[in-house]
């Protein structure tokens, strides 16, 4: 990375970003004066802080107060200063046993993620479904209850897994109901919402026979299921985290954020924009095209199953937040649900 900061520059903004990260106030010169490792007078750092403001990695908030650092010393501090945050065998037993203990679905998975990742890092933590480009069902199950209900179980292209607890205006054995979901593996499968059109639901009808008034409420099921997955979802964790940071004590942009968290698509919208790749993620201050995240740091990363993009997991901040600490977490996490959708597939119904 080229930046033309001598080794010293680099030390002094080191060291004020990782003071200012830990207790939020602007770093002075006699502060860092008492820094053994940097073995300067106050009146060098003084001298190097002046140049580091100059050159834009600082920001002086008050006249007479020390610095602190601007969003380009963050993204200097973050892509070539960062050191790697070594989580402890009592975390990483706890994301393990967390992301393995009786999991359903891909859904209830990035939750556990989320509320895991708020409570490790003391962070906000936010849990993604992104807006899939189309909506198709690759493969129908079922579960049978009694000759009146049963459940169907959709598992969609890209590894969700929806179910929808049916009930029968008519008794069908268990045969019967086997038969109306290979049925709809035969006629369903592969189709959009729009797809499922009037001649598709006559077409099941004809071929489900004494069964025929059941492919209606059946269809409507799918149709509902497929309409919901269509917007998207963001579930938040911790958001009480951002109250225990001076960034967020103006009550007019801490409304504005959970304005934000409410709406979603703001959050789905950036999501959506960032590149499809398997490393974390890192939006700090202006960096985020959403207004009200201008003061806070956007980290996150994306979960994948057979190549596409399920989910993501991510944290948001403060952009003095602990970065080390946040990736690694996030790392950590996105393997952790790797292994367990490796194991039953993200779906297992037990």
């Amino acid at each position: 990375m080229e930046h033309g900061l001598s080794d010293r520059k680099i030390k002094i903004l080191q060291a004020i970003i990782e003071a200012h990260i830990a207790d939020g106030e602007p770093v002075g010169s006699k502060y860092l004066a008492q820094d053994k490792q940097l073995s300067c007078s106050s009146a060098t750092i003084r001298n190097e802080m002046a140049e580091l403001e100059a050159l834009g990695y600082l920001e002086q908030p008050h006249t007479s107060a020390g610095r602190v650092p601007s969003e380009l010393g963050y993204r200097f501090y973050v892509d070539a200063l960062l050191e790697r945050y070594r989580m402890t065998n009592s975390e990483i037993e706890t994301i393990n046993r967390t992301l393995h203990d009786k999991l359903h679905e891909l859904d209830e998975i990035l939750s556990n993620a989320s509320r895991l990742a708020s409570s490790l890092t003391n962070y906000t933590s936010i849990a993604i479904k992104p807006r899939p480009a189309t909506v198709r069902v690759e493969r129908y199950e079922s579960m049978y209850v009694d000759t009146r209900n049963f459940v169907l179980v959709m598992l969609f292209h890209g590894g969700a897994v929806k179910t929808k607890y049916i009930h029968l205006e008519h008794e069908l054995r268990e045969e019967q109901q086997e038969a109306l979901v290979r049925l709809l593996n035969l006629g369903l499968v592969g189709l959009t919402s729009e797809e499922i059109t009037i001649s598709v639901i006559c077409a099941l009808e004809k071929q489900a026979g004494v069964a025929a008034p059941v492919i209606s409420p059946l269809v409507r099921a799918v149709y509902e299921t497929m309409s919901e997955m269509d917007g998207g979802d963001v579930r938040v964790q911790g958001v009480n985290h951002l109250l225990e940071y001076p960034e967020y004590a103006d009550v007019g942009r801490m409304k504005d954020m959970l304005t934000m968290f409410e709406k979603k698509d703001d959050l789905l919208d950036l999501i959506a924009t960032g590149a499809d790749d398997d490393g974390v993620h890192i939006y700090i201050g202006k960096e985020n095209t959403v207004d009200v995240m201008s003061n806070s740091t956007l980290v996150y990363r994306q979960v994948k199953r057979d190549g596409h993009v399920v989910g993501a997991i991510g944290i948001i901040g403060p952009c003095r937040m602990n970065y080390s600490k946040v990736i690694e977490t996030l790392n950590q996490l996105a393997e952790g649900i790797d292994n367990a959708i490796g194991e039953d597939g993200g779906n297992s119904r037990k």
